[in-house]
């Protein structure tokens, strides 16, 4: 394989910058163009749920790179500007505008798009949180009078995160979710209401087990909403946090194999001379022998320096253990590795009541993740086990140190 003379990366955020930035660490000098839709520089998107939105931190602290560096990156630097097509035969992305780039290799970093709810895009008052402008707006918001009722939508990684962020302003915050605890998808039951308690400790409503069944306004403003199950709730700001879609749009006719994400092979590779990194990337992971696709900061940039050696003729598969964490209140939760829906549980260190502790979950005979609790050392340690692929019997020997999917509900409202 020859080494490409003209690469070019759509999406600025961590994956693309960081394919850049290591293509030209590891000495590729040919022709490089990072094309971004947004018209900052890039910047680290994780604060943005976090202190972006409480206002402990202003935009320029989450710049990824300063103006001079990115200079120094010799790169043809496209903010501003969105990919809408791309045409595989011929080697060329087309731009909004009807311009078009060419490329010898492509590495697609679009990410991902925010779901919406019906009928909400058009209402003052009510915010996605995918962006720099999007945390801004938000906070201007919350920020307009002391009274702000808020109501979030959505009791995932950013739900949990902006409704913890709003109470901390002292605001009061209503958290809806169809699902009967928060976090349940990402953390199964037994751990999710562990989520649930701490946010009804710190003073959030909570409202699962129901969704939104229409929005009501006055004056082009929400002034609140009415649930599934006939509950009438006002607000004054609404967060809508109900997950994403990779952002593959502009693929549609280009050829690409697309399903949840750009379907990749184990080294990230698309199609001849195409790669995927980051979160729009599906790709097949050889150490848990399952295709997955990944929103973690993490993930974003182990993932897109995987790329970049592989754009320049190294050809190996990227097979990591996952890492992702959250900060909520006084809880900061760090998990490594996967966890199936069906996935045993067992505690290896601490106590779950006890607001430090390390569980391990189990799927098909082996560990397969491993989750900690205000407890980063223990974790460190114990994520070996989810490297090493351990067989569940040696951390879970006995039925009663387990608990399993199958048994564990848990409702919070």
């Amino acid at each position: 394989m020859s080494t490409p003379r003209n690469v070019v990366v759509v999406g600025a955020s961590v994956a693309g910058l960081t394919t850049a930035v290591t293509l030209r660490t590891l000495g590729y000098d040919g022709r490089l163009t990072l094309i971004g839709d947004e018209p900052h520089t890039p910047y680290n998107r994780p604060p943005l749920s976090k202190q972006i939105l409480a206002g402990t931190w202003e935009p320029d602290r989450i710049k990824l790179r300063t103006d001079e560096e990115l200079s120094d990156l010799d790169a043809r630097l496209l903010f501003g500007r969105s990919a809408t097509g791309l045409d595989t035969a011929t080697r060329r992305v087309t731009l909004d505008g009807g311009d078009s780039v060419g490329y010898d290799t492509l590495v697609i970093a679009t990410g991902v798009t925010p779901n919406s709810l019906p009928g909400a895009h058009h209402l003052a008052g009510v915010h996605l949180l995918r962006t720099l402008d999007d945390a801004l707006a938000l906070r201007a918001d919350l920020r307009h009078r002391p009274d702000v009722r808020v109501a979030v939508v959505g009791a995932g990684f950013l739900g949990s995160e902006a409704a913890a962020a709003a109470r901390r302003m002292k605001l009061d915050v209503t958290m809806i979710d169809p699902r009967p605890v928060p976090m349940r998808r990402q953390f199964g039951d037994r751990i999710a209401a562990l989520v649930g308690r701490l946010h009804k400790k710190n003073g959030v409503s909570m409202r699962c087990g129901t969704g939104v069944r229409r929005f009501f306004e006055s004056g082009g403003r929400v002034t609140g909403l009415e649930l599934t199950d006939g509950t009438l709730l006002g607000a004054d700001v609404v967060v809508v946090a109900i997950g994403s879609v990779p952002a593959i749009g502009w693929l549609a006719g280009s050829g690409l194999e697309l399903g949840n994400g750009v379907e990749c092979d184990p080294t990230c590779r698309a199609a001849p001379g195409v790669y995927a990194a980051g979160d729009v990337a599906s790709w097949h992971n050889d150490h848990f022998g399952c295709r997955m696709r990944l929103e973690h900061r993490l993930n974003a940039t182990e993932q897109a320096q995987a790329v970049a050696r592989n754009v320049l003729g190294e050809n190996r598969p990227f097979a990591p253990v996952p890492y992702f964490w959250t900060d909520q209140y006084d809880a900061h939760i760090q998990a490594y590795g996967i966890f199936p829906a069906d996935a045993e549980l067992a505690v290896l260190h601490g106590e779950l009541e006890g607001g430090h502790f390390v569980v391990a979950y189990g799927h098909a005979g082996r560990v397969v993740g491993v989750l900690g609790w205000n407890s980063p050392c223990e974790l460190r340690r114990l994520r070996q086990l989810v490297v090493d692929r351990a067989p569940w019997a040696s951390v879970a020997p006995t039925p009663s140190a387990v608990w399993t999917g199958r048994h564990l509900s848990a409702s919070i409202r």
